[in-house]
């Protein structure tokens, strides 16, 4: 289990990270999501032990990370500024990683080489951006590590690449319980992979959520029905957003999806249908109910109205 207590990081007096607090259960993906400049690849650089923290703790399996060498052994960080040896092939990287690494797996590394389709022998400098970010993650996985950190994880990579590279990581985590933290600055590139979420602003967590409950425990519905009605009819339900066109209502509902669909067939429809809501809707209306204005790929606070 990796757990973060009240972590604060500072650089010359600028607190990139503030009083950040969570806990990651073993053998789960958590997902950082975040602008640039949030403090992601900050919190996972405490996280592998690069940075010390100024005040807080970090610990994985009950033991503080920073000049551990015991814990650090466990982890493998795939950073967003990907580096090789000046020249290096895969395989000369794959001798430095095994002088590194004792759980290096030469003959899973050879299969990963084959399912991605990467040339071995090959300059990695002359590879694309993409390909790069390929062969950091196929190195890091090959290492079989308890702990996987990846920074900016999917940048680069084609929707393809994308959903093989989140298979694989599954597969790793499934079958060995490996436990993964993912950053990204784009919600998309983390939904269906991630168990848990949390989002990053200014060097502090805002809001953090597992992903089942986040998604069942907000929904979309559509109702109408032949009789005049008006909001008041729904009073009861927690409803965050509310639209009539004609007949028909449209709502974002959080609560007890069983409960509300009773509750809505109660009063005779004419139609009733619940649509489910994709993580950026879901963080859209929560993020919107704390002050924050969220898109996929940016975050703001809104500034308080002056009314004067």
């Amino acid at each position: 289990m990796i757990k973060v207590k009240n972590l604060t990081k500072e650089f010359d007096g600028f607190k990139a990270l503030e009083n950040v607090s969570f806990s990651i259960e073993r053998g789960s993906i958590y997902g950082l999501v975040g602008a640039n400049g949030a403090g992601k690849s900050t919190l996972l650089r405490v996280l592998s032990g690069v940075y010390a923290p100024e005040a807080g703790t970090v610990e994985i399996e009950g033991s503080p990370v920073y000049d551990n060498v015991e814990v650090k052994a466990k982890i493998v960080f795939v950073p967003d500024e990907l580096y090789f040896l000046r020249g290096a092939s895969l395989k000369r990287m794959e001798k430095l990683y095994k002088s590194v690494f004792s759980s290096f797996d030469s003959a899973y590394f050879d299969t990963l080489i084959e399912t991605f389709k990467l040339d071995a022998k090959k300059p990695i400098q002359s590879f694309s951006k993409g390909l790069k970010r390929q062969a950091a993650i196929l190195l890091a996985l090959a290492c079989r590590p308890q702990y996987l950190f990846l920074d900016e994880t999917f940048d680069g990579l084609d929707p393809v690449v994308r959903n093989l590279v989140k298979s694989v990581v599954c597969r790793e985590v499934e079958e060995r319980q490996m436990t993964v933290v993912l950053s990204s600055h784009s919600l998309r590139e983390l939904e269906g992979i991630c168990d848990q979420l949390a989002l990053l602003y200014e060097g502090g967590l805002v809001f953090e959520s597992d992903v089942v409950n986040i998604k069942t425990s907000m929904f979309k519905v559509q109702v109408a029905y032949t009789y005049d009605y008006d909001r008041e009819i729904f009073d009861g339900l927690d409803i965050l957003q509310y639209e009539r066109k004609g007949t028909v209502s449209n709502l974002i509902v959080r609560g007890d999806r069983e409960e509300t669909i009773e509750r809505l067939r109660e009063m005779d429809p004419a139609i009733l249908e619940v649509v489910p809501m994709s993580l950026e809707e879901v963080f859209t209306y929560e993020l919107g109910a704390m002050g924050y204005t969220f898109d996929a790929e940016n975050l703001e606070k809104e500034e308080p109205r002056n009314e004067n």
